[in-house]
C-alpha cells in the first residue's frame, strides 16, 4: 500500500475538525517554516514580537480550548538549547496563554525512554499524521498512517512523553530563566 499524504488544506482542517484532543510530538532542534522566519529574526535581534503574528493559530487554540478540547504538545530539545529552541521556548508563551499545553523533555531523557526520532500529530488518539522534513528542516509532507498497531504505538509514545515532560515554565526556570515574560 502506498503512503497517503495530505494537501496543505487537508492538513489545516485537522486542527478545526478534531473532536477531543490534538497532540504533537516535536523532536527537531530546528524548524525552517516560512511563517516564522521574521519572528525568529526579531527574537534574535531583541526586537519586540509582532502582536498579530500567528493570530489565526492562536484564535483557533482559544476556540478549541473554550469548547473543552485539548491541544497538547511535547517538545524534545537538546541541551544547550539551539537558537531555534530558545525562540520556541519564548514564543510558546502565547500558545499557552491561548489554551495549548506545551511541555518540554530533554533529548537525553527522550532517548532514555525510547521515544521516536520523528514528529507527528495524533488527533483523537486515532488519526496519526507523521511529518516529513528535508535536510534544511523545511516541512515536506504530512503522511496519514492508518495501521492500527502503529497508531497504538504512537499513543503509547504520547503517554510516555507526557509522563516525563515538564511544563514550559518549569523547564524555562531551570534551563533559560531569561525567557520568562515579566
Amino acid at each position: 500500500m502506498s503512503p497517503t499524504y495530505l494537501s496543505v488544506d487537508e492538513f489545516q482542517r485537522l486542527f478545526t475538525e478534531f473532536e477531543h484532543t490534538a497532540f504533537r510530538l516535536e523532536v527537531r532542534d530546528r524548524y525552517n517554516v516560512d511563517d516564522e522566519i521574521e519572528e525568529v529574526r526579531r527574537f534574535h535581534a531583541g526586537e519586540p514580537d509582532n502582536p498579530t503574528s500567528g493570530k489565526y493559530w492562536m484564535d483557533n487554540i482559544r476556540k478549541v480550548a473554550e469548547a473543552g478540547m485539548l491541544f497538547e504538545r511535547v517538545r524534545v530539545v537538546s541541551l544547550p538549547l539551539t537558537d531555534y529552541s530558545r525562540f520556541g521556548l519564548w514564543s510558546c508563551q502565547d500558545n499557552i496563554a491561548a489554551g495549548e499545553d506545551i511541555r518540554y523533555l530533554t533529548r537525553d531523557a527522550a532517548q532514555g525512554v525510547d521515544l521516536p526520532s520523528h514528529d507527528y500529530w495524533l488527533f483523537d488518539s486515532r488519526k496519526l499524521v507523521r511529518m516529513h522534513f528535508d535536510e534544511d528542516d523545511r516541512p515536506l509532507q504530512h503522511e496519514v498512517i492508518t495501521d492500527p498497531e502503529t497508531i497504538v504505538q504512537h499513543n503509547y509514545w504520547r503517554d510516555v512523553a507526557w509522563h516525563y515532560a515538564v511544563q514550559r515554565d518549569d523547564f524555562a526556570k531551570e534551563h533559560e530563566p531569561s525567557l520568562q515574560r515579566p
